[in-house]
């Protein structure tokens, strides 16, 4: 391709220096042949100028010879003499006349000769100009052939490159037939597959709701047999200081009693056992895993007997709440979310989202109508379940790792940066804060509101005086092992124990008056997250790392 496009642009370039060269030589040709020949007629005028100069010399010469024998031959021959002398004169005159014509006609050639002279430098500047363009001619036409030859070099490389891209395309064009059809099979597929999911589904849903009446039925019949013996029988004080009550009212503690062994032992999760939680009025307690459910237990017989579960969540429960009435459970997850819960029918109410970090605790705020919650991305929010929207958060500046209510619009949170801090939901900013030795792992309330128990790392519990917002007590033992950052302890119901699981399994019961440890219970074999005291004092939960749930009596 490129030695065929080589022949006719040099003919072209050749043809187009020949029509140039014609141009701007033929003007010129007459001007050179006329000054050549002014040339050559001054030449001849010079030699005859010369040769008239020597003949009007020579007749001097003559003329003067002449009058020289007159005047010394006298009067003889004087007629012939004078004509003779005459004639010459005449001679000479004319000879004078045709060199001055002959002078004239020098000169004349001279201004001509000096004009052509000027012209021919002219045009002599003219064409060392047009050798100078002609030279730059050259020299772009040997750059244009060096570009020419640059760019037949690069016209290759582009078609073989034209032509691999082309190779690849169509190869990349037969991947892509093939991924497509098997894009179609995998759509096919999954089509076919979320079919028979979707059949599970509704089979799992009918067999789900189906369980759930059953539940149902049997909660309202033993309801109805509750009812039937409380209007039977009168209300009594046991022989430990307790106030029976039915579901849905408050329970009263006149003394918690200490548990003696492990009336009951069973798996209530299928991994860690992260919450327990009993109901304000001690008729069931929930359990929350990190197999993402919260599972509801009543203890009938010396047993703890499944009353349902609840799910929803997409992560581990981390943290549980009742609200007074029993209507409603909260439950905290590692989901970025807390989930509201109704008791009676066990479904779904609210889904609160908008923290970004793990929900490591959520508690009723007041009445039932509000929650706050305590994050792992460093604020605290306030919800609404009305509306179920957030309608305030508080940057808290840590971790928050637990937290409790107090009067209703005051919130005390403790804190990965060792802080207890208080809050009024009504403000922005902490009220007040007491700096711990250790991280907080758990917060709990006692029964009169004067005393809040603290879980730190430092494997130490500490009882914080609220009304001086001071450390009052500090308990310890030798053994006592805090197992991890959520791991909680509580008071008893009349506020005369502290309650908390250690990393060995062990269960320690502090005496507050003492400040002393004043039993320990040992039936775990892994360490010991959460526990729970029945509102009359008469059972104990702990919930352990490995599903395990134990129920503690003082029988």
């Amino acid at each position: 391709m490129a030695t065929a496009g080589v022949i006719p642009w040099k003919e072209n370039l050749l043809l187009q220096l020949k029509c140039r060269n014609k141009k701007q030589k033929q003007p010129f040709e007459g001007l050179i042949q006329s000054h050549n020949k002014l040339f050559e007629n001054a030449t001849f005028l010079k030699s005859k100028n010369v040769h008239l100069t020597l003949e009007t010399e020579k007749l001097k010469e003559e003329n003067l010879g002449l009058q020289i024998k007159v005047e010394s031959g006298g009067g003889g021959g004087g007629g012939n003499a004078g004509d003779k002398n005459s004639n010459l004169e005449h001679k000479l005159y004319k000879l004078q006349e045709e060199l001055t014509e002959l002078h004239r006609k020098r000169s004349e050639n001279a201004q001509q000769i000096i004009d052509l002279n000027t012209s021919l430098q002219e045009k002599e500047k003219e064409l060392q100009a047009k050798d100078n363009r002609l030279s730059d001619a050259t020299a772009t036409e040997l750059a244009m052939k060096n570009a020419i030859k640059n760019l037949e070099l690069t016209i290759m490389e582009l078609e073989a490159t034209n032509q691999m891209l082309k190779d690849e395309h169509q190869a990349l064009q037969l991947a892509f037939t093939a991924l497509e059809e098997k894009y179609r099979k995998a759509q096919e597929d999954n089509r076919e597959l979320v079919e028979r999911w979707m059949d599970q589904k509704s089979k799992d849903a009918d067999k789900l709701n189906a369980e759930n009446d059953y539940v149902m039925r049997r909660r309202q019949a033993k309801l109805q047999k509750d009812l039937e013996d409380a209007a039977r029988e009168n209300i009594a004080i046991d022989s430990r200081g307790t106030v029976a009550t039915l579901m849905g009212t408050t329970a009263i503690c006149l003394h918690a009693s200490l548990p003696e062994k492990a009336q009951y032992k069973f798996d209530a999760h299928d991994s860690e056992v992260n919450a327990i939680r009993w109901s304000p009025s001690g008729a069931i307690f929930a359990t929350g895993g990190t197999d993402r459910k919260i599972k509801l237990w009543e203890v009938m017989g010396g047993k703890c007997e499944s009353k349902g579960f609840l799910m929803g969540s997409n992560q581990g429960i981390t943290s549980l709440d009742f609200d007074l009435e029993e209507s409603l459970i909260l439950g905290a997850s590692n989901d970025f979310a807390s989930r509201v819960w109704s008791l009676s029918d066990q479904r779904l109410r609210h889904t609160l989202t908008g923290h970004s970090g793990k929900v490591l605790a959520a508690k009723f705020l007041g009445d039932s109508s509000k929650v706050v919650s305590g994050s792992h991305d460093r604020t605290l929010k306030i919800w609404d379940l009305h509306s179920r929207a957030c309608i305030k958060t508080i940057f808290a500046g840590s971790s928050c790792n637990d937290l409790v209510t107090l009067h209703g619009t005051n919130v005390v949170s403790g804190h990965f940066d060792k802080r207890v801090r208080f809050w009024d939901s009504r403000s922005d900013s902490s009220t007040n804060e007491i700096l711990l030795q250790g991280r907080l792992t758990s917060l709990d309330l006692s029964p009169d509101r004067s005393s809040l128990l603290c879980s730190t790392r430092d494997d130490t519990l500490k009882v914080i005086d609220l009304r001086m917002n001071q450390v009052s007590k500090t308990l310890y033992a030798e053994d006592f092992k805090v197992g991890c950052d959520w791991s909680r302890a509580v008071f008893s119901p009349d506020g005369s124990y502290a309650l908390a699981g250690s990393n060995d399994g062990a269960l320690f019961i502090w005496n507050l008056a003492k400040s002393k440890v004043e039993k320990v219970l040992k039936e775990h074999t892994h360490a010991v997250i959460a526990c729970s005291w029945h509102p009359v004092g008469s059972y104990v939960l702990s919930g352990e790392r490995q599903k395990k749930v134990v129920l503690w009596s003082d029988l």
